[in-house]
């Protein structure tokens, strides 16, 4: 049942099908004034048409925000310098991109005096959470709409019938049954649904926008070099760039050497599996790179400590806890063991692979000196000997107490 105590909400609106029947929809059911807010983070698509359309819908309040820079700056880098992976495989390009487009509609909530903030997120997925964990997290008393769980309109005909009965245009390609979902932003593209429902068949080639496929990929490799600061890359073969304009140049060169696609059959944090597409082609040379320059710049305590902590820190960024305070105790702990981790990488991009063929660091530990097979000074080899008889004494004393 509608809050008509709502007079004015905050809607995620990028101007597709199902966010202008949201748009609407709001409109009817809870009498209020909507604002929508579009987040421009690099998902390739012109955004003007969705100003139009909400004008045409009777918005007053139309935000329109290029978040590109911040969006790399203030959630992709952190989270590269955690290397993280969920589930060992997917680099979250969906999951880290909610918390700042809930952050930037709760400030135009608090901006516009906004009752309410909505999202179009379904019931059965995982975006739902981590949009209303997020809004919880900045504003605890914000009220929260989510249509899906409300209406009737549960299939896309339905939404269609709705459109067209209020004059709500769809674009041509909307009207037939689409062959999956997409999802994009600067990070990566992901599709789901219809043609990718069953695991067991290869996903068409058309799925794929992002990447060449590797076997058409070049004949020769691409050498690259990407220069880190304090655990974040700032420039690409001696050019400095800003975090989007790297994270865009990455993509162009993964892209056209077949890098960074994934097949997933991934858990969601509601309980069930699905299967998804993603393409990080950026993504995917920047973990390498950045696991290139650690390799040398950190102890080895250090990096099996962040290896083990990154898991969990992967799981907080996928099921929605970005604003929580245990993701923001362990980022404290990976940001500080990134103080030294700054040099040069270089990388060979070759048919949908991405190798470390070189690294270098002012602050390297890597020791030729002790690791060299030839005569050396530093290391007494003897040394080992009594290394190994304590390490072994736990293993002896078992051994002889129990047999």
């Amino acid at each position: 049942m509608a809050d008509k105590k709502i007079k004015k909400v905050v809607l995620a609106y990028s101007g597709g099908l199902d966010t202008s029947v949201i748009l609407r929809w709001l409109q009817d059911a809870y009498e209020c004034e909507v604002v929508t807010f579009t987040a421009d983070l690099g998902q390739g698509e012109e955004l003007e048409p969705a100003r139009k359309k909400a004008e045409m819908m009777g918005v007053k309040e139309i935000f329109i925000d290029d978040l590109r820079e911040e969006f790399v700056r203030d959630f992709v880098f952190p989270m590269f310098r955690a290397n993280a992976l969920y589930e060992g495989l997917y680099l979250l390009g969906t999951s880290i991109a909610r918390p700042l487009i809930s952050k930037r509609q709760i400030e135009i909530a608090e901006q516009v005096g906004a009752d309410a903030v909505a999202h179009g997120a379904t019931g059965k997925g995982n975006d739902q959470v981590r949009f209303e964990l997020s809004y919880y997290a900045l504003k605890p008393d914000i009220k929260v709409i989510a249509p899906w769980r409300e209406w009737d309109l549960n299939s896309r005909t339905k939404l269609i019938d709705y459109a067209e009965k209020n004059q709500i245009p769809i674009a041509k390609d909307k009207r037939g049954e689409a062959p999956f979902s997409v999802d994009a932003n600067l990070l990566h593209i992901s599709a789901e649904g219809k043609v990718l429902e069953d695991p067991w068949q290869e996903a068409p080639d058309y799925v794929y926008s992002r990447t060449v496929d590797p076997e058409k990929a070049p004949d020769t490799p691409t050498y690259i070099e990407v220069e880190f600061e304090k655990g974040d890359a700032i420039g690409i073969d001696g050019v400095k760039l800003s975090p989007a304009e790297l994270l865009t140049k990455l993509n162009e060169l993964g892209g056209k050497n077949g890098i960074g696609r994934l097949d997933l059959v991934e858990n969601r944090y509601v309980g069930m599996k699905s299967r998804g597409i993603y393409e990080t082609p950026g993504g995917t040379i920047l973990l390498a790179a950045h696991r290139g320059i650690e390799s040398i710049t950190l102890d080895r305590g250090q990096a099996h400590l962040k290896d083990e902590l990154m898991p969990r820190y992967a799981e907080l960024i996928y099921n929605g806890y970005w604003f929580s305070p245990e993701r923001e105790m362990i980022q404290a702990a990976i940001d500080a063991s990134q103080k030294y981790v700054s040099g040069t990488v270089r990388l060979k991009l070759y048919k949908g692979n991405v190798d470390v063929v070189g690294r270098k660091s002012p602050f390297s530990l890597y020791s030729a000196a002790h690791v060299t097979f030839e005569e050396d000074t530093v290391y007494d080899q003897r040394d080992a000997q009594g290394f190994i008889k304590l390490n072994a004494l736990r293993l002896r004393l078992a051994k002889n107490a129990r047999g």
